[in-house]
């Protein structure tokens, strides 16, 4: 998967295409903002896809922080005092003749309304990936905007029959009887996440692959459960010679490199997640390794440096 595999011509383009020299007309692109990014860690191939962008209330960043810092960090960080967009990046890896989806994004809500979001479909599409390529999905979790894209409309059917979805043990029990005691969500949210879940293992359950602590699931390519967010999150490691990747789903946001004991309003356990937080943080800055995650800028792509007590993210300079 090269740069320029990444930025396909459609086969649909022709001479003709009213966007041709031909046509004496500039050729207008699909979007104006990239929404695919590829990097290459050794022999694995690593395509990171936005599924688009999730408006939230700026308090989630950190409910248990003072309002008066929170709303600091919002201004030193030039974001609006109270909502903003939260990426929601994917990853599609291709290791040792697997196709593996890392996370399929939030699908379609029509009663939370959220028309940014939920694009993973079409740009996987637009990149030229066919669905039924797809050997295996690893989920960090299971809320809904990491497993929607999975329940759109006609997308079972055009997935292989076989296809291998890898989720920790911990997560698919946790939503039996899910806990939201612990979360600061807008409303809705808890009801939307619980339905939805419920709805996918109803739907997949026959494919899910458990696993308790860890589950290589292709050449390079391990899942590791960390808990916190949900008792069953978990990160991927992408490794292959000298190069590392992880994945780390909900496990950082972009706040928690200058604040990791803030807690989300996503969080399950927060005090847990803001540990596991803190212990990635620490091992990332320490290997040097690349880092994505679900909810910073895409493309996400970086690195964690230690600043004093705390970390900064630093995003890597764009290769194209």
């Amino acid at each position: 998967m090269s740069q320029a595999e990444a930025r396909p011509r459609s086969q649909q383009e022709t001479d003709m295409d009213p966007g041709s020299p031909q046509s004496g007309r500039p050729r207008q692109p699909d979007e104006l903002v990239p929404s695919r990014y590829a990097v290459r860690i050794g022999e694995i191939e690593v395509l990171i896809i936005s599924d688009g962008v999730l408006p939230l209330p700026t308090a989630m960043l950190g409910h248990n922080a003072d309002a008066a810092d929170r709303a600091a960090w919002l201004d030193e960080m030039f974001l609006p005092p109270d909502a903003f967009d939260w990426a929601l990046n994917v990853v599609l890896v291709r290791s040792g003749g697997q196709t593996i989806l890392i996370d399929a994004g939030l699908g379609l809500d029509p009663d939370l309304n959220l028309p940014r979001a939920g694009q993973l479909i079409r740009r996987l599409e637009s990149a030229g990936i066919d669905l039924g390529s797809v050997t295996d999905a690893v989920l960090t979790h299971l809320h809904m905007d990491h497993i929607g894209g999975l329940l759109v409309d006609g997308v079972k059917d055009r997935l292989r029959p076989d296809l291998r979805i890898h989720v920790a043990a911990a997560e698919a029990k946790f939503w039996e009887a899910p806990d939201f005691s612990h979360v600061s969500m807008p409303p809705g949210f808890p009801d939307a996440l619980r339905a939805t879940a419920k709805r996918f293992l109803s739907e997949y359950g026959s494919h899910l692959r458990q696993f308790d602590e860890q589950s290589e699931v292709a050449p390079g390519v391990i899942v590791r459960r960390t808990g916190g967010h949900t008792p069953g999150h978990s990160v991927v490691r992408l490794a292959s010679g000298s190069d590392r990747l992880t994945f780390a789903g909900d496990a950082i946001f972009a706040v928690g490199f200058e604040h990791p004991d803030w807690y989300n309003g996503f969080e399950h356990y927060p005090e847990e997640a803001a540990r596991v937080r803190l212990d990635l943080l620490r091992e990332l800055a320490a290997t040097g390794e690349q880092l994505v995650a679900t909810h910073l800028p895409f493309p996400s792509v970086g690195r964690v440096a230690v600043e004093g007590e705390a970390f900064r993210w630093v995003p890597v300079f764009w290769d194209y």
